[in-house]
């Protein structure tokens, strides 16, 4: 019984072939191995990672600090939003311990300000990343399913750079760090797919729409001011906080927030209903890439 259910799911026999590794040997790992576009980002991926490089050291070419400025920018940040927004204007949030009151509503705003940053940065780049690489788009052989990887490795890079530097922060204000920490790499990876997901739709909308890059940068300066990053939820009537569990980016902020500050795990409804969310994107996405591809590489 055992072995027809297992034979059924993997498609192997439970017993491994001689220097084989039984996960190759699955009906699931075939298929993947096989599947075309798969295939064509696992060879794109060097053209990726050259992008990546590409965009992190020479991004700052010509200047007197060169890529430094990758470090360099993360940590004004971190001191702006500690230097002003807790010494300068002293202000404060309740509930976090005496001791860092001074430094609450920079934890409070670093949290979320950090994790905006990346998801904005990266849909922007992303909704215009097929016009901005035509040249690669019509001349080179690249997935356009691998393309967007190369902004997501570039600002996960960068928000990672903005993170060691709050993790550094912390310690020096002795907040507590928890084992939550280890989720919070779990939420940036939803963060990244969500991002993905509708970045494909925008992208290839974006190649027959002109204005779509326009609209993007709008919904996104919109986008901050309604979510609250700079200001907490509490202020806000009730009935907007109700319907502030269907915002994504806020699902997003509050749940690095429940991580670092709380120290707790966050509401597993949001959560499951933007993961939800994020793969209905993602299907759409690749639906309409499909549909598209061939036109959209002619009309660029």
């Amino acid at each position: 019984m055992i072995k027809r259910i297992y034979q059924k799911l993997f498609g192997a026999e439970p017993a491994i072939e001689q220097g084989v590794p039984r996960y190759k040997q699955t009906r699931v790992y075939q298929r993947l191995r096989a599947n075309p576009q798969l295939r064509a980002i696992r060879h794109s991926l060097p053209l990726i990672l050259h992008l990546t490089r590409q965009d992190l050291v020479e991004r700052h070419t010509g200047s007197v600090l060169g890529a430094t400025w990758t470090f360099v920018s993360p940590l004004i940040n971190i001191l702006v939003f500690v230097l002003v927004f807790s010494s300068i204007m002293g202000a404060k949030l309740e509930g976090f311990g005496a001791e860092i009151d001074q430094y609450a509503y920079s934890i409070y705003l670093i949290c979320g300000m950090l994790a905006w940053i990346s998801f904005a940065n990266s849909l922007g780049r992303i909704t215009n990343l097929f016009k901005d690489q035509s040249h690669l788009v019509t001349k080179v052989n690249v997935s356009l399913l691998a393309l967007p990887l190369s902004v997501l490795l570039t600002e996960t890079v960068i928000y990672i750079i903005g993170m060691v530097f709050f993790v550094g922060f912390l310690l020096l204000v002795d907040f507590p760090l928890s084992a939550y920490w280890l989720f919070v790499p779990v939420i940036y990876a939803l963060q990244c797919l969500f991002v993905y997901a509708l970045g494909i739709t925008l992208a290839v909308l974006a190649v027959y729409l002109k204005d779509i890059k326009e609209v993007v940068t709008v919904v996104l300066q919109v986008w901050f001011w309604v979510t609250p990053i700079v200001y907490v939820m509490e202020i806000l009537p009730g009935w907007v906080q109700r319907g502030m569990q269907f915002n994504p980016a806020f699902v997003l902020v509050d749940a690095y927030r429940s991580l670092i500050m709380r120290q707790q795990l966050p509401d597993l409804l949001p959560i499951s209903l933007f993961a939800i969310a994020a793969f209905g994107l993602l299907a759409l996405g690749l639906w309409l890439l499909g549909r598209t591809e061939r036109d959209l590489r002619d009309c660029l």
